[in-house]
């Protein structure tokens, strides 16, 4: 149709004025907070707590670990390519708020022979077609739209961050169980040695009637025992070196390129600051309030949905029987299309309850990662607090233990106790030791829980260097 076609009487444009007014009542709501958050968690510490998180840890060896994992690793790969195609959705959905700009040519030559006639002629045809056509935003559903798709697109880069968090907590994770099961083994080695070497005494006082066979039957299980304790301790640092070289992006065959030390020293418990912030700087968090946005905007573009569309379309065209006289003559036109949905069988309404539902989903899923993140904290303070006196605990029963082990074991060479009481102590303290350094893996596991709870998103070197070239790449 024409312009002249798409005059509104003063009854519709009231109308539609009203559409509106109800489309941007419904469309523009304001998040709601679902979760109010505490004052502050139930302890913290007085040190900040780094971006890289995991060079509070004091290690070099992490620090590459970390940082080849963050380049290399799948996971975060796959992350990052997802970030890049809700990037080009976004894209693509701001091309509804363009134009749209449609060209056509066609050419065509006719010979005698085409005209199906000895006296047929010949002869040439050319032409060329634009058409455009522009859709006006007028309830703001492409703004809706598009709205969405950027704020999907900005939560898929917190996940991203997120991811990035998670893989850097499980490397500095399986690094710290790396590192105890090099201990284990070691103490395995150095237990298998000296109830070897006390076998070895036994025997040599079993020639001069002063132990009994089974004394030393005791002992050889007891050596048994300690070289199974062994065999698992090196079967579980091989699986830790394969799971940590899978993290790195590397083969198991091909290995970590590094091993850990000790355990390391803790330092000092980091400030965990006011749960508000917290819910500011958590990237998961912040994703879930993102798409929370996103519904918000969904819900909008569905209302706007019921509203009518108007189109402003334009075309210009050129005929010629030659290439040179192509561009002489133009033929052009401009008219607008106003399509009003009249009677859809409740189809639309149904996309405004669906969408409505979503956005009370993605507020619930907000809501959930909310106290989720308190939850983690305060966790993590809870189990570093009593994993540290269960160390104490069982370095004091160490000690007694040694203590008792040395006492029965004069008592036994001074024919004053029996062996089971010797073998039993000695099988007790070697338990114990292992025991504390599964003890102190925990603690340090609980304090990388505590980090990765407290710590917020930190830009990766593949982040840098796509906003340094331009691009995603």
């Amino acid at each position: 149709m024409g312009p002249s076609a798409i005059k509104p009487t003063g009854l519709l444009v009231s109308v539609l004025l009203l559409a509106a007014t109800a489309a941007c009542g419904r469309a523009t709501r304001t998040a709601s907070e679902p979760v109010a958050p505490p004052a502050s968690f139930s302890s913290s510490g007085s040190v900040e707590l780094p971006d890289r998180w995991w060079t509070a840890l004091g290690d070099p060896g992490l620090d590459a670990a970390v940082d080849t994992a963050l380049s290399a690793n799948f996971d975060l790969r796959i992350a990052w390519e997802r970030l890049r195609a809700a990037r080009a959705v976004t894209d693509r959905t701001e091309a509804l708020a363009l134009p749209l700009v449609d060209a056509s040519a066609e050419g065509r030559v006719s010979t005698p022979e085409d005209a199906g006639s000895e006296g047929g002629g010949s002869g040439e045809s050319y032409s060329l077609d634009l058409a455009a056509s522009y859709e006006v935003d007028l309830w703001g559903r492409i703004g809706a739209r598009i709205d969405a798709e950027r704020l999907r697109a900005e939560a898929t880069r917190w996940d991203y961050r997120s991811a990035a968090l998670t893989l850097s907590a499980e490397v500095s994770r399986t690094w710290a169980q790396l590192a105890e099961a090099g201990s284990q083994v070691q103490l395995a080695e150095e237990q298998v040695e000296t109830n070897a070497t006390v076998l070895e005494l036994l025997e040599n006082r079993f020639g001069t009637g002063q132990v009994r066979a089974v004394d030393i039957l005791r002992q050889r299980q007891l050596v048994e025992s300690t070289r199974e304790q062994l065999t698992l301790a090196l079967e579980r640092e091989a699986l830790l070196e394969h799971r940590l070289a899978v993290l790195l992006g590397r083969s198991p065959q091909e290995g970590t390129g590094a091993r850990p030390g000790a355990l390391p020293t803790l330092p000092p418990v980091p400030e965990t600051g006011v749960p508000l912030e917290l819910v500011r700087r958590r990237p998961d968090v912040r994703s879930a309030f993102l798409r929370l946005r996103a519904a918000d905007a969904d819900v909008a573009a569905a209302v706007s949905d019921q509203f009518p569309r108007l189109t402003i379309f334009a075309s210009t065209a050129t005929d010629a029987g030659s290439v040179g006289t192509l561009f002489e003559d133009w033929v052009r036109s401009l008219g607008g299309n106003l399509l009003a949905p009249l009677f859809f069988g409740g189809e639309l309404r149904a996309e405004v309850d669906r969408a409505e539902a979503v956005r009370q989903q993605r507020l619930y899923e907000y809501g959930r990662a909310t106290l989720a993140a308190f939850r983690e904290v305060e966790d993590a303070l809870a189990r570093e607090a009593r994993q540290r006196q269960r160390v104490g605990q069982i370095e004091t029963q160490v000690e007694l233990a040694e203590q008792a082990y040395a006492q029965l074991r004069v008592q036994y060479f001074n024919g004053t106790s029996d062996y089971l009481d010797v073998l039993t102590a000695l099988d007790e303290v070697q338990a114990l030791r292992r025991s504390l350094l599964t003890a102190r893996l925990t603690l340090v596991e609980a304090r990388i829980a505590l980090y990765r709870a407290l710590a917020g998103s930190f830009e990766t070197a593949r982040e840098t260097e796509a906003m340094g070239g331009g691009g995603d790449g």
